[in-house]
């Protein structure tokens, strides 16, 4: 150790006497700073020198300060002194080296580093909450707990349904609490799944006691609650993908995302709802058609899951929401997407492949005065599965296979009826501009439509004459197409008489037409037309000779048996038999 010549400070100096006979006191500077310490902690009254000056007058401002140091190093050296018992040798002599070259700010910050380091090793671990799945969370719900929980918040809150309807989605929110969305990440299942995977997610891992207990609570409340119900619960479903979208896009960004809470208890509560009443969504979708919250491409999952759900309570409903909302979509210009078309496939697919889907839908195409399939969805339908060549899609045999199924929905109904007489008129203007588009398969369709309306009203002729010049090419079309089937055609209207009014009439209008300045363009269209009049009208007076010579006939005969028929009795069949069988 380097040693350090110095004068003692603990020794006044005296120029006028010098006892020391020229010898010099010679000490170390630590220990004797440790020293004076010592001594200036038991008699405060002598002055303190750390090396810079003499401090002659007594001062007690760091006395507290020095005193606590002091109380803490007696406290470490006692800590030590009481570990040395189980250390080995070289810790104790360690520890006294130490204890030699630190002062009383040495020992002070040693404590607090020695505090730290024990806070440190005895902070907790933080523990990682165990993953909870949807199956493991559903599986803890009892239907014994859910029915009693159900009956005593309808007894709470009697008169309240849009509170008892919160508590009930309170329920399954506390159930699938432990459920994080990484656990249920229904945005990506919904983009990245087909319709038949998500149809029963996450109703699938619920109880059917449980789910049938909720269904059945849910049919005492009314539609109009249910339906305020369902939007709060499609409003929360969109907040949702919105955090999400937002948060995807800020981690791509290298962003802290936002969480996400899982929506488990919300689609299970949706799907209880729209299951047991579904013709809730009907009035909802009608009321939010025109809202932006549900448009748009990456809304379409959720509006498909929501309608399955519907689906599983009324397949009725289930078309109705497909036709009037689902459809309308290809029309647009999200339409063009392929995934779009993919959809909006799949779903009515899976409608008409259930069991005995023909015969329910067509025993509902009627609903409560409204169609299914209403004609503007028909008429987007034939337009989609009878395309120009050059415009058909992978998506175009999908719908030539759907499509008959769908054209008899479309046009059923009671013959002669109103709501008949109705849906003939209109399907009869779409058929005739279809027929006039020049695409040889939809012109073929559109004829026999209009051929179908023709049976069905007797104002479509009226309509039809209103029509005929200005849709000459559509209208040829359909005479030629009357031509061909002529012989079923007697069969299938009761009309005839309306039939030849309209042929006649439209002689007429081609005279018109081609003795003045027509179109040199229309000039063989309006031929053709009339050629095709000329044909029907002599099938049309044919056919009334034939019928006049059965009417005739007929009156021949009843007179004759009418004349002979006093005579019956006293007849011997035995010998009118001989008469017409002489070999017997």
């Amino acid at each position: 150790m380097e040693e350090d010549r110095s004068y003692s400070n603990g020794e006044s100096l005296n120029h006028g006497e010098d006892n020391s006979h020229g010898w010099q006191k010679v000490s170390y500077a630590k220990k004797q700073r440790k020293n004076q310490n010592k001594n200036a902690s038991l008699d405060s009254s002598k002055p303190v020198n750390y090396g810079s000056g003499v401090q002659t007058e007594k001062s007690s401002v760091f006395s507290g300060l020095e005193k606590h140091a002091e109380e803490r190093r007696r406290k470490l050296e006692a800590q030590r002194t009481a570990s040395a018992v189980y250390d080995d040798d070289e810790a104790p002599r360690r520890n006294r080296r130490r204890d030699e070259d630190e002062d009383d700010f040495s020992s002070d910050g040693e404590t607090r580093n020695d505090v730290l380091e024990v806070n440190k090793k005895e902070k907790p671990k933080k523990v990682k909450k165990p993953k909870v799945s949807v199956a493991e969370a559903a599986a803890k719900i009892d239907n014994d707990d859910l029915a009693s929980y159900l009956s005593s918040i309808s007894e709470s809150y009697e008169g309240q349904q849009d509170i008892q309807l919160m508590r009930f989605a309170d329920y399954f929110g506390r159930a699938f609490s432990a459920v994080s969305s990484s656990q249920f990440p229904w945005l990506k299942l919904f983009r990245e799944s087909p319709i038949a995977k998500i149809a029963d997610v996450p109703v699938c891992y619920i109880s059917e006691a449980a789910c049938k207990t909720s269904m059945d609570w849910v049919n005492h409340h009314s539609n109009d609650a249910l339906e305020s119900f369902v939007v709060w619960l499609l409003d929360s479903i969109i907040a949702d993908m919105a955090i999400q979208q937002h948060s995807s896009k800020v981690a791509k960004k290298g962003g802290q995302p936002a969480s996400s809470k899982s929506q488990v208890a919300i689609f299970a509560v949706l799907a209880f709802v729209l299951r047991r009443k579904p013709d809730v969504l009907i009035n909802v979708l009608s009321k939010l058609k025109e809202n932006s919250k549900i448009q748009g491409q990456d809304k379409l999952p959720i509006l498909l899951w929501m309608i399955v759900q519907s689906c599983q309570g009324n397949l009725a409903v289930g078309l109705y929401l497909w036709a009037h909302h689902i459809l309308p979509i290809l029309g647009e210009k999200p339409g063009s997407n392929p995934l779009t078309r993919d959809l909006v496939l799949q779903l009515v697919e899976r409608i008409l492949a259930t069991p005995k889907a023909r015969g329910t839908l067509l025993s509902n195409a009627g609903r409560k005065g409204e169609r299914l399939v209403p004609p503007a969805a028909f008429d987007l339908l034939l337009h989609l599965t009878f395309p120009a060549s050059s415009a058909r899609l992978k998506a175009t045999e999908r719908f030539e296979a759907i499509y008959p199924v769908l054209k008899e929905i479309a046009l059923s109904g009671s013959p002669g009826s109103k709501a008949m007489k109705q849906i003939s008129v209109q399907i009869q203007i779409i058929a005739i501009k279809a027929a006039g588009e020049g695409i040889p398969e939809l012109s073929e369709e559109a004829a026999r439509l209009f051929i179908w309306c023709l049976t069905q009203n007797p104002d479509c002729y009226k309509q039809w004459e209103s029509l005929y010049v200005d849709n000459i090419e559509a209208s040829v079309a359909i005479l030629r197409k009357l031509t061909e089937e002529w012989k079923s055609i007697p069969s299938k209207t009761s009309y005839l008489q309306q039939f030849g009014e309209a042929l006649r009439s439209f002689r007429q209008k081609n005279e018109k037409e081609l003795s003045g300045k027509v179109n040199t363009a229309h000039l063989s269209t309006f031929k053709d037309a009339d050629k095709y009049c000329k044909i029907l009208l002599g099938r049309l007076s044919t056919r009334h000779g034939w019928l006049k010579s059965m009417l005739v006939t007929g009156v021949i005969v009843a007179a004759g048996v009418a004349a002979i028929s006093p005579y019956i009795d006293s007849l011997d069949f035995s010998k009118v038999s001989v008469l017409f069988n002489p070999l017997v």
